[in-house]
């Protein structure tokens, strides 16, 4: 019997991936939208009744409302790594599976995180910028040698793993925080595992690679930013939630942080592990219209680097993920709990 999978937040490369790849043993239906109340609302009765697993994205929301409208679903797919934008509780209880890919994109981010390190140092946009504007350079855009700068790494998993293996490449002295500290990394890239407070004081550059959890919500706040080196260099393509945005910005004005580069979109899902975090306003929230407002404002600096959560995107990666998850729903479904988070 053929499988039936819903894709959800399905972007045209992924589609490329589907088009010249056949799946064999699945029936796969594909939505460029997220999955929701709302949406949930558009699917035929008979689509949800024979609906074997569903496959999302960052920005869909299950909650057990949603969960509620499929009669037969068994497995829940992410095709990223995290999951706090599912009820595990409602899947628990109606013994769905749900599956993730924790190494989704890592060295993608890690290479791109780098890539944003080279282009604060160095000046690149700006000087781009000027050349485009037709305007004579007449000197400026003087940068520092990576080898000679200390890069603060907050966040040492599979990704922060990548990026200290990339930076020492460059010579650079690498300074760490994480709850686990990891023996092997200590010893292949001479990591020095230090405090959050310790960290701020001493890196040049500080770079972040961490999970959105009630822990780390706002982890970088105004006492870090206060903490900082003069002129420090501030990369995230972790979610923006960990970052008090108003401390980032007044840090930016008193001209405390140098530069930022962020790629991220505020509140991509609401997080249901953390709905304390603010006070839901469907479809957005206040929590999110506000981090909304400082994005607004960030795009106007000019040293400020803004992507749409791109760090991931790369044509590897997506074969990498779409093929996973594709062997997760089918291994899921025959009972093996690889990657199995319920």
């Amino acid at each position: 019997m053929a499988i039936n999978i819903l894709m959800f937040e399905i972007k045209d490369a992924e589609k490329e991936y589907f088009a010249e790849n056949e799946i064999e043993g699945c029936n796969i239906t594909f939505y460029e939208e997220c999955l929701d109340m709302n949406f949930i609302k558009t699917l035929p009765n008979e689509v949800l009744e024979n609906t074997h697993a569903i496959s999302i994205f960052n920005n869909s929301s299950v909650t057990r409302e949603v969960l509620e409208n499929f009669k037969n679903l068994r497995v829940i797919s992410i095709r990223a790594a995290i999951f706090d934008h599912i009820c595990l509780e409602s899947c628990e209880d109606k013994n769905i599976a749900v599956v993730n890919i924790p190494e989704f994109g890592a060295q993608s981010v890690a290479e791109y995180t780098i890539g944003l390190i080279i282009n604060l140092v160095r000046n690149i946009v700006p000087a781009n910028n000027l050349v485009k504007s037709g305007k004579k350079y007449t000197g400026g855009f003087l940068g520092r040698d990576l080898g000679n700068l200390t890069l603060g790494v907050v966040g040492t998993g599979i990704t922060g793993a990548i990026i200290c293996k990339l930076a020492k490449a460059f010579g650079m002295k690498i300074i760490a925080y994480d709850n686990i500290i990891r023996q092997e990394l200590i010893e292949k890239y001479e990591i020095e595992y230090v405090n959050i407070e310790e960290l701020a004081h001493r890196a040049d550059i500080v770079t972040a690679q961490i999970e959105y959890t009630p822990e780390t919500y706002h982890l970088f706040n105004e006492e870090f930013f206060s903490n900082c080196k003069e002129g420090l260099y501030f990369i995230n393509t972790s979610k923006s939630e960990i970052i008090d945005l108003e401390a980032l910005t007044k840090s930016l004005d008193s001209g405390k942080i140098g530069k930022i580069a962020l790629d991220t979109s505020p509140c991509e899902s609401i997080c249901y592990n953390c709905k304390n975090l603010s006070t839901e306003l469907y479809p957005s929230s206040l929590e999110c219209l506000n981090q909304t407002e400082f994005i607004d404002k960030f795009v106007k600096y000019e040293n400020v680097i803004i992507t749409p959560c791109i760090s991931y995107a790369t044509k590897d990666a997506i074969i990498k993920n779409l093929s996973q998850t594709i062997i997760n729903i089918k291994k899921a479904l025959k009972g093996d709990r690889m990657c199995r988070i319920v």
